[in-house]
This record gives C-alpha cells, structure tokens and sequence, in this order.
C-alpha cells in the first residue's frame, strides 16, 4: 500500500504491517460517497503539511510512561479498582447493583457471526466491557465467563460492521474496538496466554485498517462534527491504549485519534447544543467522553474543558418535554408521533420499559469534571424520571457522591443557543408546564461559517439536520401539541412547522439525506434570530429566513415573527419577492387535524388539542397526510419507504410579490 506521508515516527510501522494483511479501504456505498461520512478524498489543499499530521507531531499523546507494563490502565488501574470497589460497597451501593441488574451479557446472547441486524455489534461491544468491569468489581467468575463469550463473538466477526456499507471502518467497528479493547485492558491478569494472543490479535487487526482508512493524506478531509468520524476514531484511540506497549504502531493511533478530537472539540458549538438532534447527543456523546477519559488517563492529557462540553447539560434539560420522556425533537430524532404513540419496535430501543433512553449518567462525568452542581442537578432529574442509561456501570467511576446537585429550579425555564439560533422556553420545570422551542440558525452553527474557511481539512456532512429554519414546537397541557416528523431518510421543509414558498422547501433539500449538501453556508449563516425577548409570562422572537431558501426562487425578505403570550402563540409572516409566489405556513399534527370553521382547525391530542385559525382572510387551508421518507438501511439511508406520520394542516395565500400570514394557536 502506498502512504502518502513518509515521517517514520507515526506512520512507517503501521505502513510496513498493512499489505501483509491484504488491508485495503472498503469502498463506499452511493449514499456513504454523497454524503461524506467520515473521510473524503479530494480536492481539499493544504499548502504543505496536512493539519492532522502537524497535530500528530505537535500532540502524540503517548501512554504515560508509569503506565507501561500495567494493566488496567485505559480508564483506570488497580488501585483506581480497589476504590471502586469500596464505593461498589458503600456509597455507590444502590447505583452499582442497579448497574449489576442491567448487564446486557449477563441477559442476551450475543448475535453469532457475521451479525449483519442492524446495531448487533454495536451491542456486543457494550456488553462485554460491562460484564468485564462487573467481574473485576464482584471477582464472580459469571461475568469473567460472560465478557470471554462476548468478546469470543467479536472475534468472531469477519467483519466489524455491515458487510454492504462502510465494513470495518464506521460505528460498529468503533463500537467493538472500544468493546474489545476495554475488555482485554481490564481482564489482562485474568486471561490465558492464549487469549491474551488471540484478542490482541483481532484488535490490531481490525485498528490497522480502521487507521489506514483515516490516516491523513493529500486531499483527504473530515467530517470531524459528524458522528461517523469520531465514534470510530474513540475506539482507535481506547484500542491503542490497551495494545500500546505490545504493538508499535499503536502509537501512530493513538496520536491520529488525539489530532482528530483536536478538531472534534474545535468544531463543537460553543453554546452546547448538538446540531445532529437528541437521539444523536444520547448515541454520541458516550464516544466523546469515552475518547476523552482514555486521553485524561492513558496519555495524562485533559481535552475536556471546552464551553461545548460545561454547557451540555442545558441541552438535554431544556430538549426534553415537560412529561420527561419526550424530547424537542428538530433533526434526525425518533420518528415524530410514531415514536410519541410508543408502537411498533423501535420503543424497545428508544423507551425501554416506556423510560426515555437519554444516557443522562454522561451528565454525571462532566458535572465531576467541572465541578458543576447544574450538570448534577440536571442528571438527579433526569435519573427521577425513570430515564435510561445503556452504560449504567461507569456511574460507578462517574458519580461524584460529593457534589452536591442544584434543583432544577436554579436553571432559567428558557434558553437561547444563540450560535444555533435555537431558543427554548417553559413556564417552569413541573410535568405540568407549557413548553415550546423555535428554531431559526443555521445547521451546524454560526461559528462554522468562520472555521470552515479556517480549516480546510473540515467537510460539512449535515444529513441529520433538517431544512427547519423558522420552525417551532408547542407543548401544553400535558400534551405534544405540534412538531416535526421525526427522522427522515430525505429530510424536507415538507416535515415541520416552516414555511413553503411556491411549495418547495429550504436549502437543496430533496437530493438525498443531506438537505444542506452543495449549498452555500453563507447563505445558511444568514439565518438569525434577529430580536429576542423572553419573560417569565410571554416571548417575542423574529427571525430572518430569507438565505434559507434558494435564489431562484425569487425570495428577497422572509421574516418570521414567533410570539408567546397569555398562553397562546401567534406567528406573523411576511415575504418580500421578486415575482408573485405562494406563502404557505404549517402546522403538523401527530392524529387527526379537523376543521371547526372557514379558517380553524383542531389538531387532535391526547389529552389536550391545539386550535388553529388562519387570520389572514385569504387563506386557503387544506389538510394532508404527513408522509415522510422513513431512513433507509446503513449506507442507503435515503431508501427507505413512504410512510404517513399523522397530517399536517397547511395554509397558502394567493401568488404574489407582497404578503402576510398570521396564524394563532392555543391550547
């Protein structure tokens, strides 16, 4: 295999070892080579050096010297698990044995070989360092036997990931690399030789190949924001920790996966908001911490201290509906009212046992990390709700028993993420509030516009956003009111409460999963909220869309005015065009949406219902069903079927080059 850099420190050994393997990069599905995923080779100029290997040679994050020779060392050591054996006992007693009780291997066999259903693998992963930690704090050879069968399955796999996308280099590989990895570090004393050989092996094996695919050359950029780059890279990075005085070439991974959270964390919003939605901030960010501890304790370096990281648990508090387990749900988040209507099999994953799966345990890692009695607080509430965590063993390292949580009430009911442009209020933190978010920003931010022409190793992969500029959710009277469809494998405008000129939709959406793809984001960046007020009783937000809809489309000025006041909503549109066009607003509902007069409409909830009226006299309002292109399979995410997801009451004014449209809304 030819290596386009040739700096021996890094890259000469792995270099040497990859033909002997027949290692070569799997080719990209149509849908992986559109959208980006992870790496891309092209025509990306750097003017020397690439950044990554400058970062490499800056940053090599090698294994702390008092740490060669020792294991457990990737996450901690010996006496690290004689302490965590004491809070197992005492102070940490009722977190552990609920930990001890959700073990997945101790519930499920692992899925044989190859494990092609979809996040099987991913599964094992998880489920073998959990037994491993169990038996290193029990000392019950159970769980030794179950993490060995575990791992005896990944082993297994011929290949790590799904043979028909992206095989051995995306989420299940860092899934099971981390998996494995952990795994061997943990139970190095209580392994054979031989499968001590034979896990090592695997390990370096699949860690070649992933750190062929995202080693840097010529040309080559990065998604660094998206999630297909960096839940690979944390699992390089935990995989040469565990191997990295037995394998030389472990070095050159783990200084690659410290240059790449080096631009992970650079590109993260400052404001703490996850561009990709809620159900990528619960798959997500384990990845990061994951990557982040191995670094904190392998490598002695501390990445952690970034506002994307101290702000993060005013994300999930102010996502989720005040019924605790629904979520604001803008972007790639569940699928709409199927998901809120808890039928079908994704509930199993998304609300076992009908708790939201929120993973909130990471709240109590960067509330220890920062010392942040709100992150606390957050986590306790969210842990009150009955909600989920697929991880629950690490709040054994994780809960600091001595910081003390700050009540909910000490957090300000409303937020602006003002580099996302998104703002959430509430009338206070009870089940029984009203709530409502609206979003007017561009996808990934407005910092993204600079750092884009900063960093020419970046590429944008926005898929998981949606074209929702000047959207909003409404929830009240215990009920989800109005929102988006969920999820989709072509995201479209078509999908949430925005508006529609001539009834086309927001960027260059329709092309595929990434509404944003080729789209200039100066346009996108255009997108602001303009004038904010939030009081405890009342909002006033106005937002200028006008960049978010193509030039052709003849859009000179597009102002939305979203207010909240006397406990209803009201929204003022006003459009300024180059040729007569048609205005149209939405409103979705998750059942059914009746007409009470000329202009009114009742969108049905459970146990509350949201009334509609048009108050522009030229309204034409028809009711339709809510379809959706639902995701397709890995690699092929735009391919998925029709599917109705409730209606959608869409009101249009005549073609013209002037208009307004007001619509109020209560509950």
């Amino acid at each position: 295999m030819k290596m386009h850099y040739t700096r021996r420190r890094f890259l000469g050994t792995a270099a040497l070892a990859l033909p002997a393997l027949g290692v070569t990069t799997p080719p990209a599905s149509a849908q992986d080579a559109r959208e980006a995923l992870g790496t891309r080779q092209g025509p990306a100029s750097f003017g020397g050096m690439h950044p990554l290997q400058t970062l490499m040679e800056q940053h090599p994050a090698p294994l702390r010297p008092e740490l060669h020779g020792v294991h457990p060392r990737v996450f901690t050591t010996a006496a690290g698990l004689e302490q965590l054996r004491g809070r197992a006992r005492g102070s940490h007693r009722a977190i552990w044995q609920k930990a001890l009780a959700g073990l997945v291997a101790m519930r499920d066999e692992p899925e044989a070989s190859p494990a092609q259903t979809r996040r099987a693998q991913n599964t094992v992963g998880i489920g073998m360092v959990g037994a491993a930690l169990a038996y290193r704090i029990e000392g019950d050879r159970r769980y030794l036997e179950r993490a060995r069968v575990y791992m005896d399955a990944a082993v297994s796999y011929p290949v790590w990931g799904y043979t028909y996308s992206k095989p051995d280099i995306d989420l299940a590989a860092g899934h099971l690399l981390y998996g494995l990895g952990t795994a061997y570090d943990l139970l190095f004393d209580a392994l054979t030789v031989e499968e001590r050989t034979r896990y090592r092996e695997k390990l370096v094996r699949q860690a070649r190949i992933l750190a062929a695919h995202f080693m840097p050359a010529p040309g080559k950029s990065y998604s660094y924001s998206q999630n297909h780059c960096f839940i690979p890279i944390a699992g390089l990075a935990v995989a040469a920790y565990a191997v990295f005085d037995e394998v030389p070439e472990a070095a050159s991974w783990a200084a690659l996966s410290r240059a790449i959270f080096t631009r992970v964390l650079a590109v993260a919003s400052p404001d703490g908001y996850f561009y990709e939605g809620v159900e990528y901030w619960i798959f997500s960010m384990p990845w990061i911490i994951h990557a982040l501890d191995a670094f904190a304790h392998a490598a002695g370096d501390d990445m952690y201290d970034l506002p994307a990281l101290r702000k993060s648990h005013l994300y999930m508090a102010h996502s989720i509906t005040p019924n605790g387990q629904d979520i604001f749900d803008f972007g790639d988040a569940f699928e709409g009212p199927v998901t809120r209507s808890r039928v079908g099999h994704e509930p199993d994953r998304t609300h076992p046992g009908g708790k939201l799966h929120s993973n909130y345990n990471l709240l109590y890692r960067l509330a220890q990390r920062f010392g942040n009695a709100e992150a606390q607080g957050v986590a306790a509430w969210m842990q009150s709700l009955g909600h989920v965590c697929a991880e629950d063993f690490w709040s054994l390292q994780w809960y600091d028993d001595k910081l003390a949580a700050a009540p909910m009430a000490a957090i300000a009911p409303h937020h602006h993420f003002d580099d996302l442009g998104t703002v959430y209020w509430r009338s206070d933190w009870s089940g029984k509030a009203t709530a409502f978010a609206f979003r007017a920003g561009p996808p990934e931010g407005h910092h993204a516009a600079t750092l884009i022409r900063q960093m020419p190793d970046w590429h944008l992969s926005m898929g998981h956003s949606h074209p929702d500029a000047g959207s909003f959710i409404l929830y009240g009277g215990g009920s989800y009111l109005t929102g988006p469809k969920g999820y989709a494998g072509i995201p479209s405008s078509k999908i949430s409460n925005t508006l529609l000129v001539d009834g086309q939709g927001q960027a260059n959406e329709g092309g595929g999963h990434d509404a944003f793809a080729g789209y200039p984001y100066a346009r996108l960046d255009s997108i602001r909220i303009t004038k904010l007020t939030l009081g405890r009783d009342h909002a006033d937000i106005v937002a200028d869309l006008t960049g978010a809809y193509r030039p052709e489309l003849g859009v000179e000025k597009l102002e939305r005015r979203f207010s909240f006041a006397r406990g209803a909503w009201t929204t003022s549109d006003t459009l300024r065009a180059s040729k007569p066009v048609v205005l149209t607003a939405q409103v979705h509902g998750d059942r059914d949406i009746k007409q009470l007069g000329e202009r009114s409409f009742l969108v049905e909830g459970q146990p509350a219902a949201l009334t509609v009226e048009a108050r522009t006299r030229a309204v034409k309002a028809v009711v339709e069903p809510g379809m959706v292109v639902s995701a397709g399979p890995p690699g092929n995410v735009d391919k998925g079927p029709r599917q109705q997801r409730g209606n959608v009451l869409r009101m249009s004014l005549p073609a013209g080059r002037q208009a307004t449209l007001v619509t109020g809304m209560k509950f």
